[in-house]
């Protein structure tokens, strides 16, 4: 295993709870009326996240350009690129900068290529804690109110831009551990700009979300990848 890709594992698989708590999750009808008799938040802030998750019952696939900063111990690591989900679960991460990588998925199976290592790692959905799986979530239906103990709007701590409104989220008992808050920045248009995981160590991961389209064309070649000759295969499956 080459030292890049034990680096990106080490990175991020601090943060897998960071994309489950902003994915959308597909909830069934028994569980939503389970969720609906938790404490409720404050009015505003309940009528807030209901048109937040409704805004995505109609969306079938996002494209977005995005910044990843993971910052610990006084160190920063910043990648970026582009960003393609397809509701079903398949989705592709172009980095570009600082170094090329493609993450891709179908929906089962996870494929991380190198191109610098000439290295591709295989492994499957169900097994990977890697911190952009939850993200193909983000086409089913958002249901905050289950993933997190409270969420509450954040009044006292101003969104970097006009329009823009920021919900904080806690845990849910027994996750106290793994996070101790996480911070969505929501656009006017009902997308999630800006997503921030605080963990208990005081290390976050962020992601910035840029030109987000929804309901894009995506050609289902964007989810397939063969390996160029000399690539060595890692199979974790």
């Amino acid at each position: 295993m080459s030292n890049e890709t034990s680096c990106v594992r080490r990175l991020l698989w601090r943060a897998s709870l960071c994309l489950m708590v902003a994915g959308a999750w597909m909830v069934p009808a028994r569980a939503r009326a389970e969720s609906s008799s938790t404490p409720s938040a404050p009015a505003a802030t309940q009528v807030f996240v209901r048109q937040l998750e409704s805004s995505y019952s109609g969306v079938r696939t996002l494209r977005a350009e995005f910044t990843q900063t993971y910052t610990w111990g006084g160190r920063k690591r910043v990648e970026s690129g582009t960003v393609y989900l397809v509701r079903g679960g398949a989705m592709r991460w172009e980095y570009r900068r600082p170094k090329e990588k493609l993450f891709l998925s179908d929906g089962q199976q996870l494929l991380l290529y190198i191109p610098e290592e000439k290295e591709l790692t295989r492994s499957w959905v169900k097994t990977s804690e890697d911190v952009r799986v939850p993200f193909s979530l983000l086409l089913s239906r958002l249901n905050l109110r289950k993933i997190f103990l409270r969420v509450e709007l954040v009044d006292q701590a101003p969104p970097s831009s006009p329009g823009l409104r920021v919900l904080r989220g806690f845990p849910k008992r027994g996750q106290e551990q793994d996070y101790s808050e996480v911070l969505f920045e929501v656009t006017p248009g009902w997308d999630v700009r800006q997503l921030v995981v605080t963990f208990v160590d005081q290390s976050t991961m962020e992601y910035v979300f840029d030109q987000v389209e929804r309901n894009v064309s995506v050609h289902p070649s964007l989810f397939r990848f063969t390996p160029p000759p000399g690539t060595e295969v890692i199979d974790q499956r």
